[in-house]
């Protein structure tokens, strides 16, 4: 009799399936939050196995900061181009415009905070129910609260408070009017998990994250891109570095690391050798304690 191997990136990959069809089931107008980054992309992969040969049961949604690096909008641009899906993008730009939010001023300005406001302005043109993310558990203190079904009320706000329990992996998408649900299918996933998943199913990412020559400014202690996003003054020594980049954001609060690692498996026993976490080099969740915490419960993703 024959056996069947069912490793534990099955096991992962089986599990966000099984969710991504459940938002499919119980929502009337769920989305997809794509970044760009390695997690969003992820999720991309696995909605291809969730409901391929058909179409999504959903649109990509992506908030453009304006401010985001060029290589990660060349790549969202080619995998949607790729894999024929919808794409909506909420601008920033046109939130400041608006008047909606105002623009930071000073040295470590950024826009990563006002992408809260377009996302909800975003949620309310097209009515989404639910919006499906690629926050995981172990990136951050705050996101390990975070329910795989994650209440938000109707002003988009999240109160731990009101998590719901997920016993025996059934999850409760019940809402009222006005309110919404965020989900994430790869919260039990680590930053390992994910690189060894990309490896397994041969997934393409944008060229940041691999060891490359940058020039680079260091700012706080952090290895930071430079460009005129940074308002970078006299102070600021421009050195060109060999860095990649452990997650993706903006790029006023996106850190680099410096690395010699070009191939996945360089990669992953970085990682594996890390004791930093991969949120670590991201320069707005060093705000305060508890700056995720308080995003979150603004709306933010």
């Amino acid at each position: 009799m024959s056996t069947y191997n069912f490793d534990y990136l099955d096991e992962l990959e089986a599990e966000a399936i099984h969710i991504l069809r459940e938002v499919a089931g119980q929502f009337e107008k769920p989305a997809l939050l794509f970044s760009g980054g390695k997690d969003s992309i992820t999720l991309v992969r696995l909605a291809e196995k969730a409901f391929r040969p058909g179409k999504f049961p959903f649109p990509l949604v992506h908030i453009d900061t304006g401010h985001n690096f060029e290589e990660t909008i060349t790549y969202r641009d080619q995998m949607v181009e790729r894999i024929g899906e919808k794409l909506i993008i909420g601008s920033v730009q046109e939130s400041i415009d608006q008047g909606k939010v105002v623009e930071q001023t000073g040295k470590n300005a950024s826009r990563n905070a006002l992408q809260t406001v377009t996302l909800l302005d975003t949620i309310a043109e097209y009515g989404f129910d639910a919006c499906i993310g690629g926050a995981r558990r172990d990136e951050e203190k705050a996101r390990a609260k975070e329910r795989i079904f994650s209440v938000r009320d109707e002003f988009g706000q999240w109160d731990p408070k009101r998590q719901r329990p997920e016993l025996w992996n059934i999850y409760n998408g019940k809402i009222h009017k006005g309110e919404n649900i965020r989900v994430f299918p790869i919260s039990n996933w680590t930053e390992l998990d994910v690189w060894n998943y990309i490896r397994r199913e041969k997934i393409d990412l944008p060229s940041i994250y691999f060891s490359h020559e940058r020039d680079c400014i260091t700012r706080n202690g952090q290895l930071m891109a430079a460009s005129p996003f940074l308002n970078m003054d006299d102070e600021d020594i421009v050195e060109r570095k060999q860095v990649r980049f452990r997650t993706v954001g903006d790029m006023s609060c996106t850190a680099a690391v410096e690395s010699d690692a070009f191939l996945i498996d360089d990669i992953i026993s970085e990682i594996s050798a890390s004791k930093i976490s991969e949120r670590g080099a991201r320069m707005d969740d060093k705000v305060s304690e508890a700056a995720m915490e308080d995003r979150k419960k603004g709306g933010y993703f």
